[in-house]
């Protein structure tokens, strides 16, 4: 099985959550938190600012580290580093993603979320009752 490794940002804002949707794929509508594959030779860390960059053209700050989901796909096992992060500026561009959102505590669960990120929204929901920064 094809293996990939991916980091992700959960993108914060007060009490609020960012959420991108895909645009394209075999998960074409589903939600993610935005970020994608780690290149030969990057660390997680590296990608994650690269890929957050090319996709939302913003740049980011990365508070700490949160957790790494494996997961298997029909077609691939996917290992998902995910970071909790904060936006620079509040001027975020969709560069390749159809849709965005912000979500709170309570919709959170309102949107359709790729498993490998749906995986994280117990530990994000704790996150999100932590003071606002």
């Amino acid at each position: 099985m094809k293996r990939i490794e991916v980091a992700a940002a959960v993108i914060r804002k007060g009490d609020m959550i960012f959420a991108t949707q895909r645009g394209y794929g075999d998960f074409k509508d589903w939600w993610e938190f935005p970020g994608g594959k780690v290149e030969s030779g990057e660390t997680p860390e590296e990608a994650l600012l690269r890929e957050i960059r090319e996709e939302l053209s913003v740049e980011i700050s990365i508070d700490r580290y949160l957790k790494t989901v494996e997961w298997d796909y029909p077609a691939f096992h996917i290992t998902l580093h995910c970071y909790l992060c904060y936006p620079e500026t509040d001027d975020l561009h969709l560069n390749e993603h159809e849709a965005a959102c912000w979500l709170d505590a309570a919709s959170i669960h309102s949107v359709r979320w790729l498993p490998a990120d749906e995986a994280l929204l117990p530990l994000i929901a704790e996150e999100l009752k932590n003071e606002a920064r």
